[in-house]
């Protein structure tokens, strides 16, 4: 019964933000031309949709937004059981790893363009160069974290390291990983929108971008509804998996 009232109060507060808005749009208290509307952008959707380029559009941030989700994800996690196993290594990059981190990567823009091209590439390494850094760091702290007196325990059973590290690092801090997916999620898609909008000729960023410039804010508002769902779809998706591991 908890769990089914915290939903429908969820989505009573959407279907109420929603309703509001409208009657807002409808009695001229706000300026739809900036707002738009959600009729407008309902309309918009569906003229998208008859043209053909809807779900074109989505598969292309979709597709960049997983590849790059999984790759940052993977290449994170491996830097950072790397740093702990290594901990000279580790005290000598963490003074770097903090400086990449602040840097803003949107400076790296034209850089990123002459490496890969300006294509999905550089889309791509883009969200690449905003979530590995903050996973790395995430995912180590995590490790380093780890219960010392069970550190001990299998180290009196002189067990390897990478006995310690799969037998109890990793497992101990499976809820770490999955809190490290859902932050890595968000920066993935900060990452591809913000490389959308440089050099991208399609996706989602591509038509907030777009609307923007020809000063159309429906589509400008359809665009970030459009990435608000798949943030959504993708959220609940990583809540599935963190109930499969808890299990």
């Amino acid at each position: 019964m908890n769990k089914f009232l915290v939903r429908f109060v969820q989505i009573l507060i959407i279907v109420i933000l929603l309703i509001s808005w409208q009657l807002a749009a409808d009695l001229g208290l706000i300026n739809t031309f900036i707002s738009s509307s959600p009729k407008a952008i309902i309309s918009t959707i569906i003229g998208l949709y008859n043209d053909g380029s809807l779900l074109h559009h989505i598969w292309v941030t979709l597709y960049e937004v997983v590849v790059s989700f999984v790759l940052g994800t993977i290449i994170g996690i491996l830097i950072a059981t790397i740093l702990w196993r290594f901990k000279f290594l580790s005290k000598v990059l963490d003074p770097y790893l903090t400086v990449l981190n602040s840097l803003p990567k949107v400076s790296l823009g034209p850089i990123i363009i002459i490496i890969a091209g300006a294509g999905t590439g550089s889309i791509i390494l883009m969200a690449l160069f905003i979530s590995v850094i903050i996973t790395i760091i995430n995912v180590h702290q995590a490790f380093i974290n780890t219960d010392p007196n069970k550190i001990r325990l299998l180290q009196s059973f002189r067990a390897s390291k990478s006995q310690m590290f799969f037998k109890l690092v990793l497992p101990s801090n499976y809820n770490n990983i999955i809190s490290v997916f859902k932050v890595n999620l968000s920066l993935t898609f900060i990452g591809v929108i913000m490389g959308e909008f440089l050099v991208s000729k399609a996706g989602v960023g591509y038509l907030i971008m777009y609307g923007s410039q020809v000063f159309n804010l429906n589509l400008v508002m359809t665009g970030i509804i459009l990435l608000a769902i798949m943030a959504s779809l993708m959220y609940y998706l990583i809540l599935f998996i963190e109930k499969r591991l808890s299990r």
